[in-house]
């Protein structure tokens, strides 16, 4: 056994746990961790502009790829609470990271001192552990069960609060005699799974849906194995978009009212049995659940028992790990006796609808419709690319109109949605999948919520390809507003003084200026048939500086996004052709974007 302060054992722990990805701000009450983590040397950190933004780093980073936790660090009082919405945000989809925050003397604890906040009772409802530890020589054992519930069963956040004096408390602990804990995970029986493929059997038009547990799982060779034995068609959700590639000849396309495509939807319809793996039956995805559940059996299989009828009650429900149960079904189809049906057809028929059942993407009007963003985004950054976004009606439109063609190639906060969460996480994704191409793709607001995070990628040499899809409103708030036949406080419009005479003037905020004044790269496009070009720049602009690109795309000012109620139900907009009278017409000339290296 070894003498070290709390801390000194709590950074042995985090390497041998594999959590060297760090993310956070030091603090008066913080930094006796941070004083281990620099005389250990082996616990990468990367210094955030605020708490919220590291904490959406840290879950972007463990987003990025299997088995990734990030952790976000932060001092005492406010700290804690500014990470409640990254926490809340990672809860709510099911991935873990670790919060560590300072705290006051544990003596004066309950005198009001100065930010010495009870943050463990505050961050209780959105992590599956959150403690202030009191004496040291608990601090090993906390850590130790830290680490074991956030790969259990569904995975999820933990805070650990360690006031000031506990973590400089000397200890006797040898890192050598310490052992992770084994994570627990419900599995699937080989019952269960043939009563599965009974009700396969009994059925004429299946469809799997293919929720985020698999990515989590890290099941997604699995999931297309299952589908290519059996001949089921598949759809992902939001979170499980890349589970099957977007090409596929069985995937179906994505279901739902909001974040979908048409032909997703056209298919569904057709079903009568109904797979969900690893899913929530999210409201967005289902829509209204008599249209969504009629005429159709249902089976849901997740890791969380308590999600088994959360929402309606299925025909046949296993609580089990997505990919403990698809290597159940697996072993279950290859061994049955007179196979399944053929549903060939069925597949081909979802299949035939691929190729008719789009919406328009190829406008060539100005100002700019954003359909013709994400055209050229998909012919612009091709197979490889990880997208991130989080809510808006530009992630609404990125998810009807992307292509996806791998797992945690789609990255997305999907339940919680926290404005402003974008740009942090692709900083934390793009830490976690160096020299890959990482594209966040926002609207105005998202963008301007967290926007000092671009000095986080310019200090540390973070490079990812920010897509803003500028229309200088509450995009998605406005169209919702539309059943009150209001159009109320959610324009961000106004003449901007310091760039009076330019196109984008009208507009507001001038993000390129900002995105420069923080040490990035930054060009406009107003011009549609010169996005693609500016995209292509902002790559080179990437490789070469090493530093986030903003890539701000000047939209025609009101654009409705189709979506609706239910499945049957979505209503479908033709793009507006008039745009209010402050809206830009000048050309974006070629020679600004080249000017931008």
């Amino acid at each position: 056994m070894t003498r070290m302060r709390a801390v000194d054992a709590a950074v042995l722990i985090l390497e041998k746990e594999g959590a060297t990805e760090t993310f956070g701000l030091p603090g008066a009450a913080i930094n006796p961790l941070y004083s281990a983590m620099k005389a250990h040397g082996g616990i990468r950190h990367t210094l955030a502009r605020h708490v919220e933004g590291a904490s959406h780093m840290a879950d972007g980073y463990t987003r990025s790829a299997p088995g990734n936790i990030g952790v976000c660090l932060g001092t005492s009082g406010p700290a804690g609470t500014d990470m409640i919405t990254g926490l809340y945000a990672a809860a709510a989809d099911s991935q873990p990271i670790l919060c560590i925050t300072g705290q006051a003397p544990v003596a004066v604890l309950d005198k009001e001192d100065f930010q010495a906040v009870d943050i463990a009772s505050i961050a209780a409802p959105v992590t599956k552990m959150a403690k202030t530890v009191l004496e040291a020589g608990q601090v090993p054992g906390v850590f130790q069960t830290a680490f074991q519930l956030m790969r259990s069963a569904r995975p999820g956040p933990v805070l650990i609060d360690l006031p000031i004096d506990v973590q400089q408390t000397e200890i006797d602990f040898d890192i050598d005699a310490y052992e992770p804990l084994a994570p627990a995970k419900p599995a699937a029986t080989s019952a269960q799974a043939e009563k599965i493929l009974d009700l396969i059997a009994e059925a004429a038009h299946p469809i799997i849906i293919a929720g985020g547990g698999i990515i989590n799982a890290d099941a997604a060779d699995r999931l297309v194995e299952f589908a290519e034995l059996t001949s089921i068609p598949v759809s992902p959700t939001l979170m499980g978009w890349g589970a099957i590639p977007d090409d596929h000849p069985l995937a179906a396309g994505m279901v739902g009212i909001q974040t979908h495509v048409r032909y997703g939807n056209a298919s569904f319809l057709e079903s009568d049995l109904v797979i969900g793996i690893g899913n929530r039956w999210a409201n967005r995805h289902t829509g209204n659940l008599d249209v969504y559940r009629k005429g159709r059996k249902f089976v849901h299989i997740d890791i969380e028992p308590t999600q088994i009828g959360r929402v309606f009650a299925p025909d046949f429900g296993v609580a089990s790990d997505a990919g403990a149960a698809l290597d159940a079904l697996l072993a279950a189809a290859r061994s049955r006796s007179g196979g399944l049906p053929d549903f060939t057809a069925w597949a081909d028929e979802c299949t035939a609808r691929k190729s008719t059942e789009h919406r328009k993407t190829n406008f060539t009007e100005m100002p700019i419709k954003p359909q013709r963003v994400y055209q050229e985004m998909n012919q612009a950054f091709g197979q490889d690319v990880t997208y991130v976004s989080t809510i808006g009606l530009s992630q609404i439109a990125g998810a009807q109109m992307l292509h996806v063609y791998r797992p945690r190639h789609w990255i997305n906060a999907g339940q919680a949605g926290p404005l402003g969460w974008t740009g942090p996480a692709a900083l934390g994704v793009a830490k976690g999948k160096p020299g890959e191409t990482v594209v966040a793709l926002s609207g105005d607001y998202d963008f301007q919520f967290m926007i000092e995070e671009l000095a986080v990628g310019a200090q540390h040499k973070i490079p990812y390809v920010h897509v803003v899809v500028n229309n200088s409103y509450l995009g998605l708030i406005r169209q919702s507003q539309r059943g009150f036949e209001m159009d109320y406080e959610v324009s961000l419009a106004f003449e901007n003084i310091n760039s009076a005479g330019s196109a984008s003037s009208g507009y507001g905020v001038d993000h390129v200026a900002v995105a420069q004044g923080l040490g990035c790269k930054a060009l406009r496009v107003e011009d549609p048939e010169l996005i693609g070009e500016g995209l292509r720049v902002a790559k080179e602009l990437m490789d070469e500086h090493q530093v986030p690109v903003v890539v701000e795309v000047i939209l025609e000012r009101v654009t409705n996004i189709s979506m609706g109620t239910a499945l049957d139900a979505i209503n479908e907009f033709e793009t507006l052709a008039q745009t209010p009278a402050d809206a830009p017409t000048a050309l974006t000339p070629m020679g600004e974007l080249a000017a931008a290296k």
